[in-house]
């Protein structure tokens, strides 16, 4: 299984080099029970110049190594509450349930 410190070390070096406004663990590692074949679920929200969702999250997966499976989404603010006024069930649990490893301002 993944230790709690792998997860927080793997959020803080997103935060050094990206600079996000916040980092939400979501899924079994913040709300369920993980087992040894899950994942670790982070939707990491900054605001994005040139790189879109799946190009940003690739870039950080290059940037960032680990040692762990991850299910890593990068949406902008805007993005989220976006989904958030369409009733999104899935970003409404990651907002509701999921654990805040990093918000700026409260670090």
């Amino acid at each position: 299984m993944i230790r709690r410190r792998q997860i927080k070390k793997y959020a803080a070096e997103v935060v050094r080099q990206f600079h996000p406004h916040k980092i939400v663990l979501f899924g079994s590692y913040a709300y369920g029970k993980p087992t040894a074949d899950s994942d670790v679920d982070l939707l990491v929200i900054m605001d994005r110049t040139r790189y879109r969702g799946e190009r940003m999250s690739v870039r950080i997966r290059h940037a960032v190594p680990r040692d762990f499976p991850m299910d890593l989404l990068v949406r902008t603010p805007a993005e989220v509450g976006k989904r958030l006024r369409w009733r999104d069930c899935f970003m409404k649990e990651i907002i509701e349930k999921g654990e805040v490893l990093y918000e700026a301002g409260h670090a």
